[in-house]
């Protein structure tokens, strides 16, 4: 398909072409590709499923979460094929459905972006932080404070990056991929061959842990019911982000097809690499007792297993993975913002809807970095014994949530549209209809238990009660849920009418 020909889709769709349009196929996969980044969700999200649930967490559960997440992919690349707009899920629901839902699915999906955006850079600065540590060895202490330092530091650098840099995002996002394949594969061959030892197939695959507080050990109801799940964390956090694809499509040739396809290819390949990964860490992961210590940190299989110059070049390449794919997250968090102000569904939409000379977003990209600043605050501080902020995962929480009930919006309007629904030239066929039912289900069981609270110590009533064991995802999805809402029912629902057109005719050929 022709840039002529992208165009004119995309006044079918009511828009003119204001973005650059200059990314290929492969740099439309890329850049989902690199959100997702095995090099960052499977470091920093690695105690999540340690402490609940153990070894069986990670080499069961993230094979089986990945199937769900790519069936749930598959829904999506179907609805980025029949409308490749930078609005993505949001244009979908309001298209599908009514203004109302475009309007929640806007909302929601902004937010999870932000917090995406947010909790990459945090764990980028965290490992940083310690890869400083390590390299001046002790020079520089590592604390939270510096942590967030570096935080923000990074935050700024990525805004800079997309407002300056435009022309080479798209080259950063193809060095990503690569960086990814080849820094994993480094990770892997290092875990494979420099540890004296490694732990048994029976450990890997049937070892589980529970270092929750919840329950006793891994019997009964509670692990199984509650512990575990909490576990899946771990994968459904580090496998996302991939509607990057659609909002990038007004920038990418011949999207209908290649955003489609890019959508369910970055979530194949990083399923298959991360699992290769995760599998490498349990099998280096011989001394238990020091990890558990350490709250799960993947970092202590690595301080362990190997040597101190072997442990920091893994946490160097890890950290420029996720340099890469807060980069990344920027851009398409600022894609968003740009196609939700463009329709008028964000206060100042006129200042956030402006593009600069060079066709890019910058008030966006600023707004939305300084929100992701702003919400991560609460990780100036953790409790008592624990090295990574509780406020972390709840962040994280707040993305996975986010994100994942934007999805299920747009999924379910297409379900039940039915046969009434005109696909482009990638579609699920006849399938659709057991493939949006499953994406439904699985996106509603997994939104409930990320509201939950993680340890003893973050649920009210208990003696051990501290707020900084809060998991605050909950409070922050309710009440932006319940102010978005109120704004509608007082405000939205008499001005806001969906997707605005900026284009009255299509362009001939």
């Amino acid at each position: 398909m022709s840039i002529e020909e992208d165009s004119r889709r995309l006044a079918e769709l009511g828009y003119k072409q204001e973005l650059a349009r200059t990314w290929s196929g492969f740099s439309n996969f890329a850049i989902s590709f690199s959100i997702i980044s095995i090099l960052a969700g499977c470091f920093t999200t690695f105690g999540q499923a340690w402490n609940n649930g153990g070894p069986i967490a990670i080499s069961w559960g993230w094979p089986l979460i990945s199937v769900f997440i790519l069936i749930i992919g598959f829904c999506m690349s179907e609805l980025v094929s029949a409308y490749p707009t930078a609005g993505g899920i949001y244009w979908w629901a309001a298209t599908l459905g009514k203004p109302i839902h475009g309007w929640f699915t806007g909302w929601l999906n902004l937010i999870g972006l932000i917090a995406v955006t947010a909790s990459v850079d945090y764990g980028c600065a965290t490992f940083l932080n310690i890869t400083l540590n390590r390299l001046t060895g002790g020079a520089w202490e590592g604390t939270l404070p510096q942590a967030f330092l570096l935080f923000v530091i990074i935050l700024a650098l990525h805004a800079l990056i997309n407002i300056y840099s435009h022309k080479l995002i798209a080259l950063l996002q193809n060095v990503s991929v690569w960086w990814h394949v080849a820094g994993a594969a480094i990770v892997v061959g290092i875990l494979i061959f420099a540890p004296s030892e490694h732990q048994s197939l029976g450990f890997v695959f049937g070892g589980t842990n529970n270092n929750s507080g919840f329950g006793s050990g891994a019997e009964g109801v509670p692990f199984w019911l509650y512990v575990l799940p909490l576990g899946f964390l771990l994968t459904q956090y580090t496998i996302t982000g991939f509607d990057a694809c659609a909002h990038v499509s007004e920038e990418t040739q011949g999207a209908a097809k290649s955003a489609a396809r890019g959508l369910w290819q970055s979530i194949f390949y990083s399923a298959i690499g991360g699992w290769i990964l995760l599998l490498s860490f349990l099998f280096a992961a011989t001394n238990v007792d020091a990890i558990n210590e350490q709250g799960g940190f993947v970092g202590a299989i690595f301080e362990t297993a190997l040597s101190s110059p072997l442990a920091t070049a893994i946490f160097a390449i890890s950290t420029i993975g996720q340099f890469f794919c807060g980069m990344s997250c920027v851009t398409s968090m600022s894609r968003m913002t740009y196609a939700f102000s463009r329709d008028g569904a964000v206060p100042g939409w006129r200042l956030w809807s402006r593009v600069d000379r060079n066709r890019t977003p910058v008030n966006a990209i600023l707004a939305g970095c300084l929100v992701a600043a702003l919400i991560t605050l609460p990780a100036l501080y953790a409790p008592a014994g624990l090295t990574t902020p509780v406020a972390f995962y709840a962040v994280v929480s707040i993305a996975v949530i986010g994100l994942y009930l934007a999805f299920l919006i747009p999924i379910w309007l297409r379900l039940r549209m039915g046969e009434a629904f005109k696909p482009g030239p990638w579609t699920l066929g006849k399938k659709y209809k057991a493939l949006c039912w499953i994406a439904c289900v699985e996106i509603v069981i997994v939104s409930i238990y990320f509201i939950m609270p993680f340890s003893p110590a973050g649920v009210p009533g208990n003696p051990d009660f501290t707020w900084t064991s809060v998991n605050y995802a909950p409070i922050a999805v309710g009440v932006v849920l319940i102010g978005i809402a109120l704004w509608w029912t007082l405000s939205a629902k008499h001005w806001f009418t969906g997707p605005r057109r900026t284009v009255d005719e299509v362009p001939t050929s």
